[in-house]
């Protein structure tokens, strides 16, 4: 759906983007990071065809966005960090004028109403823009990236200004749009990419450093691959069970941490993952397991050791197979 090919971007003698190449598959949500000055938003302003690259190639659903722009724009829906947004329109007003902008064909009165009840904006509906909250803002810049149904999102920030409860409303959204849209998700907040994206991708210095899943990021750079475990019954008992579990190398008690429950550190073997077998084994003998919890990096640890030491290799993988 989206093929990016040796991208380069320069301004003068500055390299902001420096040959990255990826792909997004079809129905596929990508989480895009970076910190600040990495090219990020240099990219994704080529990808939706705001700015041209200096070299390298962008596909999007066939579509060169130089060859072909007005096709290849036409696939996507973008929402930018700050919406474009006419202030002095009323909700209606600005969505109709959208609606004209895309030339969309679909039957006009259905498909906004659809879509406003998507983002529950119906009763701002004849309401001027400038007098709506932030959280509202956000919701009506969703709106029109969702006019004329585009099979590619690219959202950037999508999270902004909401409420808790609004954000994770948006969350659950953007999930059910990755089963019919490909998404391109960038966003600070990296626990919204842990639970949204199927994949990451993260630049740094206009390079880059990461393409995989959560998991296997955090597998690839993580040094200890132990699980800490919270379990309540006899220490001896317990650790025999462990110990013998296939796929576990070293079992350790950490002691007693309430009365009767017991911190153990398990060692998996290479790849193992033991947890069905432990909760099976753990289930026959009656001791509840009260905790378990890995001790690889999360994906801020990750982020912050791929954006500010460049570590010596990247993982690179390929979009969901389809």
């Amino acid at each position: 759906m989206i093929n990016v090919q040796n991208l380069t971007k320069r301004y003068g003698s500055h390299l902001a983007v420096d040959n990255i190449s990826f792909q997004v598959s079809e129905g596929e949500i990508l989480g895009f990071l970076g910190p600040n000055g990495a090219g990020k938003s240099t990219t994704m302003n080529i990808l939706t065809g705001y700015l041209s690259s200096s070299e390298g190639t962008v596909t999007i659903n066939g579509h060169d966005i130089l060859e072909e722009p007005n096709e290849a724009k036409a696939s996507i829906g973008y929402l930018p960090e700050q919406p474009p947004l006419y202030l002095d329109m009323t909700v209606r007003e600005y969505l109709d004028f959208v609606f004209d902008l895309k030339q969309c064909k679909f039957n006009r009165k259905k498909h906004i109403a659809e879509i406003c009840r998507l983002m529950q904006i119906e009763h701002v509906y004849d309401r001027l823009i400038k007098n709506l909250s932030k959280g509202y803002r956000q919701r009506v810049g969703f709106a029109q990236a969702l006019i004329g149904n585009p099979p590619v999102l690219v959202l950037d920030e999508p999270t902004v200004g909401l409420d808790p409860n609004q954000i994770i409303e948006i969350r659950a959204l953007i999930k059910n749009l990755g089963k019919h849209h490909t998404v391109i998700l960038s966003s600070h907040i990296l626990q919204e990419i842990e639970a949204v994206c199927d994949r990451i991708v993260i630049i740094n210095e206009g390079k880059l450093v990461a393409d995989d899943t959560a998991s296997a990021l955090s597998e690839k750079y993580s040094s200890d691959r132990r699980r800490m475990a919270l379990i309540a019954g006899d220490e001896k008992r317990v650790t025999d069970i462990l110990t013998h579990l296939p796929g576990v190398e070293d079992v350790v008690c950490y002691g007693e941490k309430e009365d009767g429950v017991y911190e153990y550190a398990i060692e998996p073997q290479d790849g193992a993952d033991f947890r069905r077998a432990l909760f099976t084994a753990l289930s026959k003998e009656g001791y509840p397991l009260l905790g378990l919890r890995s001790m690889e990096m999360s994906l801020e640890e990750i982020f912050i050791s791929l954006t500010r030491e460049q570590l010596p290799q990247t993982t690179r993988k390929g979009g969901k197979s389809k």
